[in-house]
């Protein structure tokens, strides 16, 4: 597998802010016959940090897939700008997108500099070669993801969490303006993951618009501007993580019953699961 097909690659132009805009009209998406996303209305906030939160198996790595053009719609479109998504060319959704999945894959024998290099791929072609810019992404990908003095390991030789870095500097070397990750913190240790989610957040202070795919609540409350909460495919809420964060938001996504305090430094959300809830309950 040519590693550079693991990170996916797709924004009307804002004309005040000059920012391209990814959003979604009735989006349905489906495996085979099973809809797993169901008549979806999303904007994604440009240079912002959305967060897709939900329990497993409600659609969120769908959504990502379906952003990124990899499903083809059931119903509803994918729009980049105000053009369906299907309609724009291939080139051009490669250097608008990109996307990390869970499960990144790359033959033996890569380095780490070798696969973050896959990561310019996109901006080649037959009149544009490698040149001085792709080289100086390269470097500041690794320098972003602190992977400077492992740039000539094998990839192979390191561990889960280097890997995970490294896979992250192959996506932020792509230079697209939309950057989706599927749980890009899943194998890092505390310290990694900081670093990981201040990348992320100085990413979208330098413009980037970030979409990520986060299991923790309070972690995704602390990071993102905007937030998503799925459950069976739809959208139960969505908004400023500081207003749909309720005790009753986190008891209808995962049937538990919950505190929310907090933070006493950043003033964000802090979750406190408490007891499984007796039975089911609306938003509140």
């Amino acid at each position: 597998m040519n590693p550079v097909n693991a990170v996916k690659s797709v924004n009307p132009v804002d004309p005040a802010s000059g920012a391209r805009r990814l959003e979604t009209r009735s989006l349905t998406l489906a495996h085979g016959r099973t809809p797993i996303v169901r008549e979806l209305d999303v904007e994604l906030p440009p240079h912002r940090v959305t967060a897709i939160v939900g329990p497993n198996g409600c659609g969120k790595s769908t959504l990502l897939s379906g952003l990124a053009r990899l499903l083809v719609p059931r119903g509803g479109a994918v729009l980049l700008d105000g053009r369906e998504l299907a309609s724009v060319s291939t080139r051009e959704v490669a250097r608008t997108v990109g996307l990390l999945p869970q499960s990144a894959t790359a033959p033996d024998g890569l380095t780490v500099r070798d696969l973050v290099r896959y990561g310019r791929q996109p901006h080649q072609g037959l009149l544009r070669q490698w040149s001085k810019a792709d080289a100086e992404a390269v470097e500041a990908a690794l320098d972003a993801a602190d992977l400077r003095e492992l740039a000539d390991r094998r990839l192979e030789t390191l561990s889960g969490g280097q890997r995970q870095r490294a896979w992250i500097a192959m996506a932020v070397a792509q230079d697209t303006e939309i950057l989706m990750l599927d749980e890009p913190t899943s194998a890092l240790d505390i310290g990694h993951q900081l670093e990981v989610l201040e990348m992320i957040r100085g990413l979208a202070a330098r413009g980037r618009t970030v979409v990520l795919v986060l299991h923790d609540l309070t972690t995704a409350c602390r990071y993102a501007d905007h937030m998503l909460a799925l459950l069976d495919g739809r959208i139960v809420a969505q908004g400023a993580p500081a207003e749909i964060m309720t005790p009753g938001l986190v008891r209808t996504l995962y049937g538990v019953e919950s505190t929310i305090l907090t933070d006493p430094v950043h003033g964000t959300p802090v979750v406190c699961p408490t007891a499984l809830a007796a039975g089911p309950a609306a938003v509140s």
